[in-house]
This record gives structure tokens, C-alpha cells and sequence, in this order.
């Protein structure tokens, strides 16, 4: 655990008791705050109070006259599309509100570091697609190489839950828009933007709101080196306004739909090879075509950026590819979970959107699509470019029937279960095939989240004969 810094003796306020929420409440505690924990639901509080916590109910009239912080879990509104009544009161009582990122970074650096020999670094990774694969990625190669590394934020576990830094420590935290957008604090030595896509836009009130938050690694404090990807104008933007100049190597550009110009510092992926360019020539390359944990363009755009952020503390190319070569991947992230018969079966439940659902049906031919779930804003209309590999689609969940409207022309079953749509692949699938299941729609109609749909796919798919 890492001991909240600067709250000795100050009462703080904690709003919203999951994972996250606990860890934050502890850490504090260690600190020397006093607590005051609340959540809107009754086992929230239970929770809490089993762990030694005071509950306060933040909603009354009062309530923050003597509390100096307010800190918020990542999922609770504080602006848009409307602000949690508690945390608008604090806002107007004039008391600071933050989150776990911020404390994260405000207790990070410890009195002990004037000895270390190798200072600890921070890795963070942002992005609309692409962010958790990214984040193991980093991770997984540190590991392989022997370099202590820890993950935590929007994967894995609560960043103040992680343990205190030791010489030459490396953690890796995937942030999402919610988490730096609320953070008081933001300065990692490494940070990466991976891709922008429309999401979380009633969050963040639009397009413009949600690259605000995501810019925030970005502008408060700044990192000592960025990552950005600049397949996208925001990407293009953001690079522009880090660097100084063409030869700043602040600045790591990455990127899978073009060859990148031979100045700076760049990575970029082209027809499955990585190639890394600095100062007008190219320093290295990787073949990623035979690297199983990382198919498809959108995956070489997580492994340009995964290659670039560790390139930027120091890590050999050679090392590098070697441990790409040891990368299983993430559960529910183009996880290939069996081979049956001759065909694959590939779990991408985390294909919550159409971007991300897309990239995956690019990767991979002769397709048996499962999709649907809860339909986003927008539909999925503009998939009807990426349909050139699949064979049929299998439509489940509240959106099946919209969808098969909005992707007319595409031969499909309405199965309207996982159960169903499993089946139906059983029954049609020939050696050569994909089954694919990557939704492009929230799970929510059917299930508590994303990984519970993956999980119950690949409860079906191993159930199936050889």
C-alpha cells in the first residue's frame, strides 16, 4: 500500500466504496486522515464499516464543513451529463475534490529515493482503444526482462494499492478518460496516447470533452517523454503542441496507417513490421507477423506503442521482441480461447464499440461474427466497410434486430442469445473459419460486463466437442 502523503490529521471524505474506493480509504488512513467513508448503496457502506471505516452520509446539509478533500471513484459524474449532487455540494463549499490518480501522484515518491540507484519510473497509458493490451504489453516485457514492474489503475488493481517503490521500479497504469479527468496530479515520466474514437460522450459532453480528459496526461505537469499516435487529427494535434520542434525527442510519434516521415523520433507499423526511425535513419525493426499474441493492425498499433514507451526508459529492441514473441494477450481482447476442427475461436467481448469491433473484424478472415448487446449512439452502420471477411453474422442481445437492419446485404441469424449464437456457429462453421465474437455493443442488456459476456462464450466454446 502506498500511504496517502500531506493529510496527517485532516478529515477526508471518500465517495464511492468499490475496489478502488476501499483502497483509496486505506491508504489514506495510513496516511494519517481520518476517514469518512460513503457510498449510495447500502453494501457499499457495509463493506466499509467491516473494514474499520466511519461512514458519513455526504448527502445532508453539512456535511463538508469540516471535511479538506473530497476524493471521488472514477465511475461517479462530476460534471456531465449532470454532477453527482454530493460532489457538486463539496464543489460549492469551495472543498477540493480529487481522485486515487491524483493522491497516486501527490505519494508516489518516497523519502527513500535519494538512494536508490535507479530512480522509479512511471509508464501511463491512455487512449480510446487499445489501452489495456498496451498497458500488459508494457508490463509483460518489464517482467520478462527482469525488470521489477508493477500494473494498476483501469487494469488490475487500485494504484495506492500497489506496493512502495524499490530501486529501479517501473509501474505501468492504464488511465481511462474518467481517471485523468478529475486527477489534481498527472506527471509520469512515460506517457502514451494510443488512438481517439467516439466514447463516453455523454460523460464528457461530446467529442471535445472527451479529448479534453484525455489530453490532461498530457498538460498537467507533463510527461517527461510522450507517446503519441497520430493515425487521428487529435493525435496529430497533440503531438504538435508537445513538441518544440521537428527533432524534439520529448516526443515518440506511432502509427499504422502510414509510414511516418524519416525526422524525429517515430514507430510505425506497416504490412506487419514494426520499423523505429530516429534522426533520419531506421534503428530497428520487428517482424510481427508470427507473434500470435498481437494479431491484426490494431494490435501492431498496441505493439508500436508498447515498443516506444519502453525504447523511451531504455530497453533494447532485441529484448524487446523477444518477449513480444511470449505475449499470450488478455482475456476477452482477441483471445483465440480454442482451435476445434480446424476453427478459431477468438473471444474480443471487450469489443464494446464500433471502432474497437472494426479493428477486429480486420484482423482476421473467413468470419463468423457474433455481435450485438446493448446498441451504442450512432448504430453500427459504418461497419459495412469492414465486412469484406465475414461469412455470417449472429446477432444477439436488445440491438440484434437493429443491427441486422443498419448492416443490410449481410447474410445473419438473429440468435438473441450467446447459447444460440455458439450453436449456430457449431453448426456452420468449416475448417479455415473465425468465430469471432466482438460485439460492438455494451453488455449490459444480458450481462454485468463485458467480461462476464467473454466469460460465458468461452464456458460454451469449451463445452463444444473436439
Amino acid at each position: 500500500m502506498i500511504a496517502v502523503r500531506g493529510v496527517e490529521g485532516q478529515k477526508i471524505a471518500v465517495l464511492g466504496l468499490g475496489r478502488s474506493g476501499l483502497a483509496t480509504a486505506a491508504a489514506l488512513q495510513a496516511g494519517g486522515a481520518e476517514v469518512l467513508a460513503w457510498d449510495d448503496s447500502p453494501e457499499g457502506r457495509a463493506r466499509a464499516e467491516a473494514a474499520g471505516f466511519v461512514c458519513r452520509d455526504l448527502s445532508k446539509a453539512g456535511a463538508f464543513e469540516d471535511v479538506a478533500l473530497l476524493v471521488v471513484s472514477p465511475g461517479i459524474p462530476h460534471l456531465y451529463p449532470h454532477p453527482n449532487p454530493i460532489i457538486a455540494q463539496a464543489m460549492q463549499m469551495g472543498v477540493p475534490v480529487d481522485n486515487d490518480i491524483g493522491l497516486f501522484f501527490r505519494s508516489w515518491a518516497g523519502p527513500d529515493w535519494d538512494s536508490f540507484d535507479v530512480a522509479p519510473k512511471t509508464i501511463c497509458v491512455t487512449g480510446s482503444n487499445g489501452k489495456s493490451t498496451t498497458t500488459a504489453l508494457i508490463h509483460h516485457v518489464l517482467t520478462h526482462c527482469g525488470r521489477r514492474s508493477q500494473m494498476a489503475g483501469n487494469i488490475g488493481r487500485g494504484v495506492l494499492d500497489l506496493e512502495p517503490a524499490e530501486d529501479g521500479d517501473v509501474v505501468v497504469l492504464e488511465l481511462s478518460s474518467y481517471q485523468t479527468d478529475l486527477a489534481r496530479a498527472l506527471t509520469p515520466d512515460v506517457a502514451v496516447f494510443t488512438n481517439l474514437s467516439p466514447d463516453h460522450l455523454d460523460r464528457h459532453a461530446g467529442m471535445g470533452g472527451y479529448f479534453a480528459a484525455k489530453r490532461r496526461l498530457f498538460a498537467e505537469g507533463g510527461p517527461d517523454r510522450a507517446v503519441i499516435g497520430v493515425d487521428e487529427p487529435e493525435g496529430v494535434y497533440l503531438a504538435n503542441q508537445i513538441a518544440t520542434n521537428r527533432e524534439d525527442d520529448r516526443l515518440i510519434r506511432i502509427a499504422v496507417s502510414r509510414k511516418l516521415g524519416d525526422w524525429g523520433w517515430s514507430v510505425f507499423a506497416r504490412k506487419g513490421f514494426l520499423a523505429e526511425w530516429r534522426k533520419g535513419r531506421q534503428v530497428a525493426s520487428i517482424d510481427l507477423r508470427a507473434i500470435k499474441g498481437l494479431p491484426g493492425a490494431h494490435n501492431h498499433q498496441n505493439a508500436c506503442a508498447a515498443f516506444a514507451a519502453l525504447r523511451a526508459i531504455g530497453l533494447a529492441p532485441r529484448e524487446i521482441e523477444a518477449a513480444f514473441h511470449s505475449f499470450a494477450g488478455l482475456p476477452h481482447r482477441s483471445q483465440t480461447v480454442a482451435e476445434k476442427g480446424g476453427v478459431a475461436w477468438v473471444n474480443d467481448s471487450k469489443a464494446t464499440n464500433v471502432d474497437s469491433a472494426s479493428k477486429a473484424l480486420q484482423a482476421f478472415k473467413n468470419i463468423r461474427w457474433i455481435a450485438g448487446g446493448l446498441g451504442k449512439e450512432g448504430g453500427v452502420a459504418s461497419l459495412a466497410k469492414d465486412l469484406e471477411h465475414v461469412k455470417k453474422a449472429y446477432f444477439i442481445g436488445h440491438s440484434a434486430r437493429d443491427f441486422a437492419l443498419q448492416l443490410t446485404g449481410l447474410d445473419h441469424e438473429i440468435c438473441e442469445t450467446m447459447d444460440a449464437a455458439v450453436a449456430a456457429c457449431a453448426r456452420d462453421a468449416v475448417a479455415g473459419d473465425t468465430v469471432l465474437l466482438a460485439p460492438a455493443a455494451a453488455s449490459f442488456d444480458q450481462y454485468g460486463s463485458f467480461e462476464k459476456r467473454g466469460e460465458h462464450f468461452v464456458a460454451l466454446v469449451e463445452a463444444l466437442a473436439d
